[in-house]
């Protein structure tokens, strides 16, 4: 597999809405790998394709690094919501921020696996968060455009006060 270069905020590709995919090639199993590692390599839990250059409907997401269960959503759908819970949400193509958002408690997506077959899921928590963050990429839509609050985040250690 191969590492892709992340598009970042200010691409004009993250603002627009993605097309469908005609049809689960090898090409787009290539591309949904390579999305995986890329995720992995920069320590995410969801990669969408415009993030990598790609204006096609389709995400990976591993909520859970730990269990290694990968989510492939080609042509993903929503197809209901339920309840609300605020998240705290960064993005690969926003580094160096973070953001409280609204999110729904709890989803069900559709849409086709990596094989192109037919899937359902039901989310709830922070898999429903990231569930419905990536499918917002999807839409030319990021975190912080539904954000109540925007703050950069520091990896400088706090001075000690004396």
């Amino acid at each position: 597999m191969a590492l892709r270069n992340i598009v970042e905020d200010g691409d004009p590709i993250l603002r627009k809405h993605c097309r469908p995919v005609d049809e689960v090639s090898d090409r787009i199993k290539m591309i949904l790998d390579d999305m995986v590692d890329t995720m992995r390599e920069a320590n995410g839990v969801g990669l969408a394709a415009p993030q990598v250059g790609i204006i096609r409907r389709m995400f990976v997401a591993e909520p859970d690094p730990e269990t290694g269960q990968v989510y492939y959503f080609v042509n993903p759908e929503i197809v209901t919501v339920e309840g609300s819970q605020e998240s705290e949400e960064g993005c690969l193509s926003v580094p160096g921020y973070m953001g409280r958002v609204d999110r729904p408690e709890k989803i069900t997506i559709k849409g086709l696996d990596r094989d192109g077959k037919p899937q359902e899921h039901t989310f709830e928590g922070f898999e429903a968060i990231v569930m419905c963050h990536e499918f917002d990429h999807l839409e030319g839509i990021l975190y912080t455009d539904k954000a109540k609050e925007i703050y950069e985040i520091t990896n400088e250690p706090e001075e000690a006060e004396e």
